[in-house]
């Protein structure tokens, strides 16, 4: 079995085939978050094989040919999905995305009962899923690809065409849009929990830390955690669970065969 890091062919007949089998499945499940339904995510999918197909001489192999697909990608999505009038740029503040003055807060996932998460996890699936098809797109595609599809900040940023800051930016405050979501499903604590005993910017700092983690795919630990910090951080990691259950991991029989039959054609 080949893999992403073995030389490529020079030519495309021999190349595609095995781009297909190796990044269909991830493609075909950023066109499913990106587009919102099955038949325009199968379009995506055959025009992104097809200009790669056309374009297979321009991949020089100094990044990894997921990349250069992505890229592909990237801009057939904002072809097929110009933003629509009145699409909102911003998808709500930390004040309003956060629990700073809530009395009750979302109990800790991992000390409820494992078969009422199981159902929180499938009840916020969809809630997660169609907010996703509601965000602004400037903030949709680098969640989908960072939290769903599970590229790197580094190539996403090359992917989209912009500085690595702001790509960090816009996936974080899409998390918190779809931990908002988790954390509304989950019961409330049964008493008032008390302001953090250290300033909002200390609650702060520690929400970049957690994000740093998620964004590099490690644990966060922090000797300085109040309450209403760890309740944020569980929904977050719940959140974060149920995105990664969202990427599909194969390609449509139909969707294969027609991408078989055009790429002959070519």
């Amino acid at each position: 079995m080949s893999s992403e890091s073995d030389p490529w062919p020079v030519d495309p007949e021999t190349a595609l085939p095995r781009l297909v089998n190796e990044q269909g499945g991830r493609l075909y499940s950023l066109g499913l978050k990106f587009c919102g339904n099955a038949a325009e995510a199968e379009d995506l999918v055959q025009e992104t094989f097809m200009l790669a197909y056309q374009n297979w001489e321009s991949f020089e192999g100094r990044s990894k040919v997921s990349t250069w697909l992505y890229s592909i990608a990237a801009r057939v999505c904002q072809k097929m999905h110009r933003k629509r009038a009145g699409e909102p740029d911003q998808i709500g503040s930390l004040e309003e995305l956060l629990p700073f003055g809530e009395p009750r807060i979302a109990q800790i996932a991992s000390k409820m009962d494992p078969a009422d998460i199981q159902m929180i996890h499938i009840e916020s699936r969809e809630d997660l899923e169609r907010a996703i098809a509601k965000m602004p797109q400037d903030f949709r595609m680098p969640l989908v690809l960072k939290d769903i599809i599970g590229l790197t900040v580094p190539e996403i940023a090359s992917v989209m065409g912009m500085e690595e800051g702001t790509v960090k930016s816009r996936v974080h405050r899409a998390r918190l849009k779809l931990r908002k979501l988790v954390d509304d499903r989950l019961p409330r604590t049964p008493d008032d929990v008390p302001p953090a005993a250290y300033p909002i910017q200390v609650c702060l700092d520690l929400l970049e830390a957690k994000q740093r983690s998620l964004d590099l795919n490690e644990e966060f630990s922090s000797e300085v955690i109040c309450q209403r910090c760890e309740s944020v951080f569980a929904s977050m990691d719940l959140a974060q669970d149920i995105c990664q259950s969202l990427a599909e991991d194969h390609i449509p029989d139909g969707l294969n065969e027609r991408l078989r039959k055009a790429l002959e054609e070519l």
